[in-house]
């Protein structure tokens, strides 16, 4: 199943490949902007290429899903630069959050366990997602309220610092629970 060029034209970052211009754009009229902005009405598309022939510049459909399509007169590398621009200053922003791993075992000793779980509060503050795991081996498996108490005690601790995000679980032989930080 292929997606319609419309569908990329609407996405925030478009891919080139799917932006017609010049002799590509195929429609019987065009509403065309010219290069400062003006509108300049509705033209057959050889008039548009030729008035942005004259320019030196590209005839670039801006929304082709509008009746007529609109076009507009620019210089298409420096288009498709300013987006790029755009994209990279957006990605720049973002906050990638990444999963820090934790892992007890049920005979933790008391040490261990206030170990860990200032390595919790650190990744928390640090704005990262905690994943609390308890593996159980063998015999263990019989005592997995044991480790299930181990995960309540580390969620009654942190508090306020951090939200539960999944309450302890088992999945096969491993307990785990998942804290993210608090919200400001």
């Amino acid at each position: 199943m292929g997606f319609s060029p419309h569908f990329f034209s609407r996405r925030l970052c478009i891919d080139k490949r799917f932006i017609r211009t010049n002799d590509r754009i195929r429609a019987r009229e065009l509403r065309v902007i010219d290069d400062e902005g003006k509108q300049l009405g509705i033209l057959p598309p050889f008039e548009a290429l030729k008035l942005a022939r004259e320019k030196n510049l590209d005839l670039v459909e801006v929304s082709p899903t509008a009746q007529p399509p609109v076009c507009r007169i620019m210089d298409f590398g420096k288009y498709l630069y300013e987006q790029e621009k755009k994209e990279r200053a957006a990605k720049k922003h973002q906050k990638v959050i990444t999963v820090k791993e934790v892992k007890f075992r049920i005979n933790v000793d008391e040490h261990d366990y206030e170990f860990k779980k200032n390595h919790v509060l650190r990744f928390l503050e640090d704005g990262d997602k905690v994943k609390a795991t308890i593996f159980f081996r063998g015999r263990e498996m019989t005592h997995t309220n044991l480790g299930r108490n181990i995960l309540e005690r580390l969620i009654k601790d942190i508090g306020d610092k951090g939200v539960v995000e999944f309450r302890p679980r088992m999945e096969g032989n491993t307990l785990h629970a998942i804290l993210a930080p608090k919200k400001a």
